[in-house]
């Protein structure tokens, strides 16, 4: 019996001298965030400044590489998820990755991931300021005498920009003309220009037009008015009660495990995240670029991602832009 355990120890301490650690604590080395979307845009600037927090906090080094490409962030999603499920990568990603399995992208449905959510910026209805409407009553009012007469940019189809300008007509009863644009910016140059009379975009995207007096922002789509410098901008909500039928429909930024990692591997991080949100970097960060901080994790962010899995993927396919049927991916009708 002696000789056995001493076996026993003999062999742990040689697989221990080897770095295969049986029951090493995690991390013990540094963590790599798979990032789907380009250096410089907002999921790559939040994930940034919440893996640099969260590094401290481990006390082990996270990479962020960008790994763009495909539809939908499906390069990089296809990426992270060949990984092993061990922890030690992460995917950043953003509301719109739901759309990569539609697209062709990614074979899974979302709930593969457990996200953790940062948040996001919410959308504004804003026009420029020569045109008559004050308010958004006026430009409602005025979608319902005119229909389909007010042209209104936002990004391109199923886009969330334009998902909440579906929802904006669905909850007020007034008609726009949609014009898709390749991004936030054209569609809000196209305001400027007078290419169209309205556009729905983030504030954080419109911030910098609307203090400059380029835009006039008429409300928020969110349930609560939003500061802006100073200056607070009201919320749809307020005059359209019944857009909670269909609003919010929210940016959802951050970054997701593997949903097959070990338990104890996401409550690490699910508690240095927590942690990394409540830090004055990350706070100040948040409030000088305009984000709602979210910080959903857990069942909460699987319950999130779903619904925007379901609305972004039924929207592709009725408007004819999806390759896959959701119902293929299992994905149900919101």
């Amino acid at each position: 019996m002696k000789k056995i355990i001493l076996m026993l120890i003999m062999l742990l301490f040689t697989v221990t001298c080897f770095g295969m650690t049986v029951s090493a604590k995690y991390p013990d080395r540094t963590i790599t965030n798979i990032l789907v979307w380009a250096a410089g845009g907002g999921t790559d600037a939040c994930n940034r400044v919440v893996m640099a927090e969260m590094s401290n906090i481990l006390g082990i080094n996270i990479n962020v590489v960008n790994t763009t490409g495909g539809v939908g962030g499906s390069v990089g999603m296809n990426a992270a998820y060949s990984k092993p499920a061990d922890g030690y990568t992460l995917c950043g990603l953003s509301e719109s990755c739901v759309t990569a399995g539609v697209q062709g992208g990614f074979d899974k449905r979302m709930n593969v991931w457990e996200y953790f959510i940062i948040g996001g910026s919410p959308d504004v209805v804003s026009v420029t300021p020569d045109t008559p409407y004050q308010t958004l009553a006026d430009l409602i009012e005025a979608g319902k005498e005119k229909p389909g007469e007010i042209k209104a940019g936002a990004s391109a189809s199923g886009s969330i920009h334009h998902l909440n300008l579906l929802a904006l007509m669905d909850g007020t009863g007034a008609e726009f003309n949609f014009i898709p644009y390749t991004g936030s910016a054209p569609a809000q140059n196209a305001a400027m220009t007078g290419e169209v009379s309205m556009v729905v975009t983030s504030v954080a995207e419109q911030a910098q037009l609307i203090r400059g007096e380029k835009l006039r922002p008429l409300a928020v789509l969110i349930p609560d008015s939003f500061d802006l410098a100073g200056n607070t901008i009201v919320s749809a909500f307020d005059a359209y009660p019944d857009l909670s039928e269909y609003l919010p429909i929210s940016q959802a930024i951050g970054f997701a495990i593997r949903a097959d990692a070990p338990d104890d591997v996401k409550a690490v991080l699910i508690d240095a995240f927590k942690k990394a949100l409540e830090t004055g970097v990350f706070k100040e960060w948040a409030e000088n670029n305009y984000y709602v901080v979210s910080g959903a994790t857990g069942e909460e962010g699987i319950e999130i991602f779903n619904k925007l899995e379901s609305l972004f993927a039924w929207t592709l396919w009725e408007l004819g832009a999806a390759k896959i049927n959701p119902e293929e991916l299992g994905i149900p009708k919101p």
